[in-house]
């Protein structure tokens, strides 16, 4: 099983030049505004502001997470959705400048984001600065609206994971630091975990600590995973609802993943992208592999057998949820405690 995001290099590429853009329109517009002898004054361009950005492909992520969350909490009301990426769309504009998106922030219940302070270009490499200000203050958008923030840091000496830990507790942020990208092992390090504890968690809020674990490659059976995971603290695990060999963890399974060593309980989340169809699940159909639907675009190069999808049609999102067929449905039947949204960044291949 296979990690599904866009490349660390393309990331970094895209948000540097966001930065460099927004540097320099606002230039323009002090000069701009200096030197004009129109009506049109600068209050009036800061006022038209808020427009900037709010392009029609974030718009239509949005909705599409609005939907997942309606369709979701209308079977089971304490649901959890968490997308993780594009934290853009907290914001009206699309930016650190814009005000919440009441609408998108109401529907969530916490973000994800990786790399904030670790693995951004590389992997155990600090973040740029400059990136991790404007990705913090997106995330205090959230944060300040009453959302849980989980952080993923990919990093593996010693140093950088206690740093990791200590800065993301230092901003209100719960953390992961990962060892492999791949997230495919259970971490020795730090040992006890941090913030272990042996409390019920039933919400978020109570959340202290979690794991990533969604590729159990090196699990030789559904049983081995399950007694890896009981034998660990965290406070929220978030893993595949499918093991390596195509099957679903049943309701029952779940149950059992939801009990720490310590005899406290963990929440159970279950990763689902919805940015990108991939060969390898259920859904996937024979005929795709030389006809691709209207719907499925070009192949993601960084991570083959996935594919671009325009997430707004209503064929794709009827794979995603809405039906006893769908996707969602099964992670909801399974038992989990909510969904954990991946390559929630597919809008900016669109625009």
């Amino acid at each position: 099983m296979k990690r599904h995001q866009p490349s660390a290099q393309t990331r970094s590429s895209f948000h540097k030049v966001f930065l460099q853009t927004n540097k320099a329109l606002l230039i323009t517009l002090m000069f701009g505004c200096m030197a004009t002898t129109s009506f049109v004054s600068c209050k009036d361009d800061e006022e038209d502001k808020g427009t900037v950005g709010d392009t029609e492909f974030k718009q239509k992520m949005r909705d599409f997470v609005i939907s997942i969350s309606q369709y979701a909490k209308a079977a089971n009301p304490t649901f959890n959705i968490i997308p993780q990426n594009g934290i853009e769309l907290v914001s009206t504009n699309g930016d650190n400048s814009g005000a919440p998106h009441t609408a998108y922030l109401n529907a969530i219940d916490a973000n994800g984001q990786e790399d904030l302070w670790y693995g951004y270009d590389n992997d155990d490499q600090a973040t740029p600065s400059d990136v991790r200000t404007y990705l913090k203050e997106l995330l205090d958008i959230s944060k300040n609206a009453g959302n849980t923030i989980l952080v993923t840091d990919y990093c593996s000496t010693t140093s950088n994971i206690e740093d990791s830990y200590l800065q993301n507790s230092n901003a209100g942020y719960v953390s992961f630091a990962a060892t492999q990208r791949e997230l495919n092992v259970i971490p020795t390090v730090p040992n006890p975990i941090h913030g272990e504890n042996n409390a019920v968690v039933t919400s978020l809020s109570q959340v202290k600590n979690f794991l990533y674990l969604i590729n159990p490659a090196d699990f030789p059976t559904k049983t081995d995973f399950i007694n890896a995971v009981k034998a660990t603290n965290y406070d929220l695990l978030i893993m595949d609802l499918f093991f390596t060999d195509g099957t679903a963890f049943t309701e029952a399974e779940v149950a059992q993943l939801k009990s720490k060593a310590n005899g406290g309980k963990r929440l159970v989340i279950s990763y689902m992208s919805i940015g990108e169809a991939e060969n390898y699940r259920y859904y996937w159909q024979a005929a795709w592999n030389t006809t691709k639907p209207p719907w499925m675009d070009a192949e993601n190069p960084d991570w083959p057998g996935n594919f671009k999808v325009k997430y707004w049609d209503p064929e794709w999102q009827h794979i995603i949820f809405g039906n006893d067929q769908s996707y969602l449905k099964k992670i909801l039947t399974a038992g989990f405690d909510g969904v954990y949204l991946d390559i929630i960044d597919a809008f900016e291949v669109y625009e």
